[in-house]
């Protein structure tokens, strides 16, 4: 390795990333004065990087490589075992059709179409009660539309289960003890239960619509021309279901951020034309913490700005920290929406949901449907309902990954417009 890495001291730096969370690459680029450093992660050889060139060279894909770089406790838990973000040439173009199908403008509308109509049919209940915390409730109502968007059956008596179910794979990826272990256990039941499905749906004991996405999982044939393995294809149905879910979390941060600058309501509500929305989503995609990082494995050795890669190096990318870097965003640390207007993307500057393209690399497909699903929640947000904030503890954990307001961002009360 060459000597202008910079170098942690500490033999091994896992309990201090978990314990800084996302400030833990920030915080080390910046005392080192370097974009990349090394470290020790569970003990092995790790390069740190950030920033919008660090994002070119990792999404190079002759350079670097998904399989089997994910750690176990990630498989376990986030993604699942034999799942699309572990498959990398053939395999993962092949496998990566099955999502890239979902992005059909119409089929991105349906969602959206059936969300917010579970949305408004809970508010009789949220004018009816004393407080609701939005972040529960959005888990719940998008836990519902993906459901019914995906073509699987969800009962009223399943719905609070299944979205527990569905949090925890998310909560518990960066947790330590006694809830990561939780978040395991709900892995193995909803893939055992999606496993039936899927056998069910081959079986036709259950025959749902051709174009939804549960039969193409059931019936798609994967590089080799053989159909998936029952529990692979529960984990991909598991890869939608699970991170539209997640989308919950950037609808609260998009409630707080009009909280905590009240011009934003305003001016998203004077908004006709969809522009000023359209920055204002971006922005908070930049700007608070969601997943903080990602990691690959080099391919074959190489030197990238005098720093030799060794090959089967372990490399994590800093997401959150590449949206807050200083060389690449004017004023990270400030909210502004304006940056993005006329703001063209490079694939590498704003990568909160990875970097490059869907098509062709490993950035998240489904980041269509987040940015869709957030802007019907700030047109309700804003144009349906009316709502008070009060006092409560809105501070966001940095060593919680991913994170959010300690709070869920409680309204009260909440009335129709």
């Amino acid at each position: 390795m060459s000597s202008r890495v910079p170098h942690e001291k500490a033999l091994d730096s896992t309990l201090a990333f978990l314990r800084e969370g996302y400030d833990f690459i920030p915080r080390r680029c910046e005392k080192h004065g370097s974009t990349i450093f090394e470290a020790r992660l569970l003990m092995e050889k790790t390069l740190f990087l950030r920033g919008e060139e660090a994002a070119r060279v990792f999404y190079d894909r002759e350079r670097f490589t998904r399989e089997g770089a994910a750690p176990g406790r990630l498989r376990k838990t986030l993604f699942g075992e034999g799942g699309v973000q572990g498959l990398e040439g053939q395999a993962h173009r092949v496998r990566k059709q099955l999502f890239l199908g979902l992005m059909d403008p119409d089929r991105i509308q349906e969602l959206v179409d059936l969300t917010r109509d579970h949305w408004r049919a809970r508010l009789p209940k949220w004018e009816a009660a004393q407080r609701v915390v939005l972040f529960g409730e959005m888990n719940e109502i998008i836990c519902q539309g993906v459901h019914d968007w995906v073509g699987l059956p969800l009962a009223d008596s399943e719905l609070a289960e299944r979205t527990r179910e569905l949090t925890l794979l998310i909560d518990s990826a960066g947790a330590i003890g006694i809830h990561h272990w939780k978040g395991r256990a709900a892995r193995k039941r909803a893939e055992r239960r999606l496993a039936d499905v899927i056998e069910s749906v081959r079986s036709q004991s259950m025959t749902p619509g051709d174009h939804t996405f549960l039969h193409q999982v059931a019936w798609h044939r994967d590089w080799d021309d053989t159909l998936l393995d029952a529990r692979v294809a529960a984990v991909e149905l598991l890869n939608v279901l699970r991170p539209v879910v997640a989308v919950s979390r950037y609808i609260v941060f998009a409630a707080l951020a009009m909280h905590h600058y009240p011009e934003e309501r305003r001016k998203l509500q004077a908004d006709k034309e969809g522009g000023y929305r359209a920055c204002f989503l971006e922005e908070v995609r930049r700007f608070y913490p969601f997943f903080p990082c990602l990691v690959a494995r080099t391919r074959v050795p190489f030197e990238w700005q005098g720093v030799e890669f060794p090959k089967d190096r372990q490399v994590v990318f800093d997401l959150y920290g590449t949206n807050h870097d200083p060389y690449v965003w004017q004023d990270p640390e400030s909210f502004n929406p304006d940056r993005f207007t006329g703001w063209e993307d490079s694939g590498f500057a704003l990568v909160p949901q990875g970097g490059d393209t869907a098509a062709g690399n490993h950035r998240c497909p489904g980041e269509r449907i987040t940015l869709a699903l957030m802007l019907m929640a700030v047109e309700e947000l804003t144009q349906t309902i009316d709502y008070q904030i009060p006092d409560q503890d809105l501070a966001i954990p940095q060593d919680r990954m991913p994170t959010l307001p300690r709070s869920g961002l409680v309204l009260s009360p909440v009335r129709r417009q």
